[in-house]
């Protein structure tokens, strides 16, 4: 089967990679998860007939922590919080003046989850002879373009990019980056489309001269 692939460079002011251990007051992993790099892509372009396979992240700027205050209002206060109309002060640490070229390969679903997809998505697979290579077609153009099916953001919803499109050429890795994440975070939804939560975790996770492989897992 040959494999399709897909990049694109997205920057922007703030980023947050939230890592799961650490609580109240969350702090970012250097570098985006495997889904949220496969978030991005699908951002540009969802296709509910392909698997978006993260491959490598490249850190193209020094990684900069900063610290960051926000009132939260959402549904996860205090029951009496929420009946006041109070708020909650979220602290969290984060990362600032990020940039990063995103590597994935595209390939089609396994058959046994095309019974999840809706009507739509199967009529449109059944007329193509490589779903993947439609997709690496139609979302290079929507690239070019400036299109996309949601605006991408970094890892928050409030963090969105100052750019995100085909690689620039003054960009550049930071290769002076190395360092081991002993657990990362990779999946929340790991069975693709419609499936059920189940979080999923890589070990020790290492950045090399400013590059972060994924490690492989069959599909």
């Amino acid at each position: 089967m040959k494999i399709h692939s897909v990049t694109l460079e997205i920057s922007g002011n703030t980023a947050m990679w939230t890592r799961p251990d650490t609580g109240d007051c969350p702090v970012s992993y250097p570098a985006p998860t495997y889904s949220a790099v496969k978030g991005i892509f699908e951002s540009i372009l969802w296709g509910p007939t392909v698997q978006i396979i993260p491959a490598k992240v490249e850190i193209c700027t020094p990684v900069q922590y900063h610290n960051y205050q926000t009132n939260y209002g959402g549904p996860l206060r205090k029951t009496g919080v929420i009946a006041s109309g109070g708020g909650f002060q979220l602290l969290a640490t984060v990362l600032i003046d990020v940039c990063y070229r995103l590597y994935a390969e595209v390939v089609p679903i396994p058959k046994s989850q095309k019974n999840r997809v809706p009507e739509t998505a199967r009529q449109w697979d059944s007329k193509t002879t490589s779903p993947s290579h439609a997709y690496q077609d139609i979302f290079n153009r929507r690239l070019h373009l400036g299109q996309c099916f949601t605006v991408p953001f970094l890892g928050w919803k409030e963090f969105g990019p100052s750019y995100f499109g085909p690689f620039r050429e003054r960009t550049s890795i930071q290769g002076d980056i190395n360092t081991v994440m002993p657990s990362m975070l990779r999946e929340v939804f790991s069975e693709g489309y419609a499936s059920q939560c189940v979080f999923t975790y890589d070990q020790n996770v290492a950045i090399k001269n400013g590059v972060l492989e994924f490690p492989k897992r069959g599909t």
